[in-house]
């Protein structure tokens, strides 16, 4: 299908958002934004949480990764990021049962003002920047990875250079969220996660017909080529399962449970009860769809293998990764999807890549709105203090909060081409590995917080440790190998990172 063609269903796209986006943000203010005046409804507030979980990366790295092979460069990893779905599952009961029910019971706008409470500024501020960190980093590398292929297939053959499709794109999640901010996200992203499981659906529905098999039938070819292994055994590996599976509950309870992104939509609901449901329905939902995404992953490679394409490992940043060979060049890991999609191997219809793309233009939003309006919500609330400036009457509180809001979405599109210069075979690798750094001082405090009924001093060494604890967690991962006869740290950096900390804190505190 020619790029202009696929250009102006992109467009169509962003008409139908900010169609949306007037609707729901009609009569807003400063409360809408921050926290939907709570008065979400949870089933949305659940629904459209999938696609902010799942985001771009997901919808391409997570069938890429099927293709990545261990150090052994014998079996692929195939569905080995199941492992930390599994994980996800239970860290999201902990999300449900021990971090909400406080939240609630501290009626908070931003969760942080917990440690504001707790233990003073210095902790309040530190737990603020790190996340404001986290999801600049985090959300970034996300919006990166999604227009980096909508410009690879369509916006470069119109010959519009990289950074006016980053610019472009940046302009229009602006655009939509600048009022309504929370309010419109719920909805938004309840659109955005319902097109994006259908594309998925259907992708998955076209390839098994395609090769004139069952579920079942494709599950037994993935097998028969290697393609269907869960679980590492291998107790020295960065993905040994026990690792993967504790690692993610981890990241579940410190990407969600401790982001402001993601507990912002969950304490809009109007109450506990609700948001609970909210939290367990989207996490049953979550495992699904996530093994779907890996279903397809399989079914890529097959559809590759029986249109002529041919498999080879190489070797890419030093590590052993299959790639597919199509027209000389190596497909592999985040471009699989998009490669057979948009037309590589010749043999996908053009309705295929029209679903393709606007599953992942919606898969890519969620994420992004959401990370934008939870970013200006964190500066303006716990930076600024816009909350209790008395200072401010109203019409200059709206003003300030637009103002950070446009500069965080310059902040966005300066990340993103940082990001254009870095070369990596998956996104998804690079925001779990820094988020085991820029999380874990985040999960120290609150388990703190809430395991112990010390005192902190309010100063600056609350903000000393938090900023210590990853440097010594970075030393200790690339010397780990060396240190402990062959061993990898991988997935669980969060828990040390979050150890650390605590244990810095710890030889601070005082008791009551």
């Amino acid at each position: 299908m020619a790029p202009s063609t696929l250009l102006y269903f992109v467009i169509g796209y962003f008409l139908l958002l900010f169609v949306v986006a007037w609707y729901t943000s009609r009569n807003s203010n400063n409360d809408s934004f921050f926290i939907g005046n709570r008065n979400s409804n949870w089933m949305l507030v659940a629904f459209g949480m999938i696609g902010t979980s799942l985001s771009g990366v997901t919808f391409v790295s997570v069938p890429g990764s099927v293709g990545n092979i261990g150090k052994e460069g014998l079996l692929p990893n195939a569905l080995g990021y199941f492992q930390v779905v599994i994980g996800y599952f239970l860290g999201y009961l902990v999300v449900a049962f021990v971090l909400l029910p406080l939240y609630y019971k501290l009626n908070l706008t931003s969760i942080y003002n917990y440690l504001k409470q707790r233990f003073g500024t210095w902790a309040y501020k530190t737990g603020a920047s790190f996340f404001i960190l986290s999801r600049t980093v985090g959300a970034t590398a996300r919006l990166y990875l999604v227009i980096n292929v909508l410009h690879i297939f369509i916006l470069s053959r119109l010959h519009i250079p990289f950074w006016v499709s980053a610019a472009v794109v940046l302009i229009m999640i602006l655009l939509y969220t600048f009022e309504g901010g929370v309010k419109t996200i719920v909805y938004t992203d309840t659109l955005q996660t319902t097109l994006m499981i259908l594309g998925l659906i259907v992708c998955i529905g076209y390839i098994l017909s395609h090769l004139n098999f069952s579920v079942s039938e494709a599950v037994n070819a993935m097998e028969a080529k290697n393609l269907t292994k869960i679980f590492n055994t291998d107790i020295k590996s960065k993905g040994f399962f026990i690792k993967q599976i504790i690692g993610g509950a981890f990241i579940t309870i410190a990407m969600t449970g401790l982001d402001q992104e993601m507990m912002q939509k969950n304490i809009s609901v109007k109450n506990l009860k609700d948001s609970q449901k909210n939290m367990l329905s989207f996490s049953v939902i979550l495992v699904f769809v996530n093994l779907l995404f890996l279903l397809l992953g399989g079914l890529l490679y097959l559809y590759a293998y029986n249109n002529g394409a041919s498999f080879k490992t190489i070797m890419l940043n030093n590590v052993p990764t299959w790639a597919f060979v199509q027209n000389d060049l190596n497909i592999t890991g985040d471009n699989l999807f998009p490669s057979v999609a948009l037309g590589l191997l010749q043999t996908m219809p053009s309705f295929i890549s029209v679903i393709f793309i606007i599953a992942l233009i919606s898969a890519l939003f969620p994420s992004a709105d959401g990370a934008l309006t939870a970013l200006t919500s964190t500066f303006c609330i716990d930076i600024l203090g816009i909350k209790e400036r008395a200072d401010l009457n109203e019409k200059q509180k709206r003003k300030l909060r637009l103002t950070v809001h446009l500069v965080m979405t310059i902040l966005f599109f300066i990340s993103i081409l940082i990001f254009r210069e870095i070369n990596s075979r998956s996104i998804i690798d690079k925001i779990l590995d820094f988020a085991g750094y820029t999380y874990g001082p985040l999960l120290g405090l609150f388990t703190f917080g809430i395991l112990t009924k010390r005192n902190l001093p309010d100063n600056f060494i609350i903000a000393t440790i938090a900023l210590i604890s990853p440097i010594i967690c970075y030393l200790l991962q690339i010397n780990a190998a060396h240190l402990f006869n062959g061993y990898v740290i991988g997935i669980e950096i969060l828990i040390i990172n979050g150890l650390l900390t605590f244990t810095g804190l710890l030889i601070i505190s005082k008791r009551q």
